[in-house]
């Protein structure tokens, strides 16, 4: 194996000094001015005297003084309307507000009806107090086939009865039992204890807004109806028109009405025929030209015009006998 040896020298190399140019400085010259202008002493204002002038601004602006309505909300406490919550829950204290209108939920498909049972059944049970049912409704008008008026009331707001009286428990309750009847419209009042559904009135405004409004929805009813029956009479007067018969001979049927029995008859006999023979009529004599019945005079009772046979009833042996013959073997018996 062969072995390498090393030679060290404690002896370093002489490093030679590399001559370094320094770079060129650059000068900057800077000058400040500062100018100092003495303000006169009259101009500087204390802190005292800014408030001071703030708060002269603040006074003169026009409008409300932010602080005399807080002073006056701190010395006007409101007062509580009922000293405990059981005495909101009494329903007797409603008749303090005295007359007032009330809402009361009825059927919506027959809430006359109920209102009127309600109605009798207060004035049955309380005949001492005042009080009033209305069901804002339009009366509807229409005329029937028959010629006769059908008036129906369409109510405006369904499934609502307004009741005017003094409220109280008593009235309440007979009014929560009666049939039809699902309450009053009203808010919930009380705590997690007992809590009551308390009828609450209906503003004088809201009612009268009410009242006009069932108003001009009548008179828009009542217009619309009027201009039906002008209209109505107006297309019977053209159809009577149509139908006027025309001054030859012919029997011309209504149009677009039922003929008549006699017409019928007569129109079928000519078209069956071929003649110019008018005279062929229910009722009339007529005398058989051809066929088993030749030579027999009898009377016409009608005419089938689909099947071109006419009834004719003979005098055999003290009676009446019917007979059908074809048209063409009869003819009118000049009398």
């Amino acid at each position: 194996m062969k072995q390498a040896i090393l030679s060290w020298s404690h002896f370093l190399p002489t490093l030679l000094p590399v001559p370094i140019s320094p770079k060129p400085q650059k000068t900057i010259s800077l000058r400040v001015y500062a100018t100092v202008e003495s303000s006169p002493k009259e101009n500087i204002l204390t802190a005292k005297e800014r408030r001071q002038l703030r708060n002269e601004r603040r006074e003169s602006k026009t409008g409300y003084n932010w602080r005399e309505e807080v002073e006056e909300r701190l010395i006007k406490k409101p007062k509580k309307q009922y000293k405990s919550w059981t005495e909101e829950l009494n329903l007797d204290n409603l008749a303090k507000l005295g007359p007032q209108w009330w809402v009361v939920r009825v059927s919506r498909v027959s809430g006359h009806d109920t209102a009127e049972r309600m109605a009798r059944a207060l004035a049955r049970n309380f005949p001492d107090i005042d009080f009033q049912v209305y069901i804002p409704s339009v009366q509807v008008k229409r005329k029937l086939k028959n010629g006769s008026l059908s008036v129906k009331p369409k109510p405006l707001f369904p499934g609502c009865a307004f009741l005017r009286c003094v409220m109280n428990k008593e009235i309440h309750d007979f009014i929560r039992e009666c049939d039809g009847i699902g309450g009053f419209i009203g808010s919930k009042v009380g705590n997690t204890k007992r809590q009551i559904n308390k009828p609450r009135p209906v503003d004088e405004d809201d009612l009268e807004a009410i009242f006009k409004q069932a108003k001009e929805e009548q008179e828009k009813a009542d217009q619309a109806f009027e201009e039906e029956q002008a209209e109505g009479s107006l297309d019977s007067k053209l159809i009577k028109d149509s139908t006027i018969a025309p001054t030859d001979d012919k029997v011309v049927p209504k149009k677009g009405g039922r003929k008549s029995k006699k017409a019928s008859d007569l129109l079928a006999v000519d078209a069956l025929r071929g003649s110019d023979d008018k005279s062929l009529i229910p009722g009339s004599t007529v005398e058989v030209v051809s066929g088993a019945f030749a030579g027999f005079s009898g009377i016409l009772k009608k005419v089938d015009s689909k099947a071109g046979l006419a009834t004719v009833g003979f005098t055999l042996f003290g009676k009446e006998t019917l007979a059908d013959i074809d048209v063409k073997e009869i003819v009118a018996e000049v009398g």
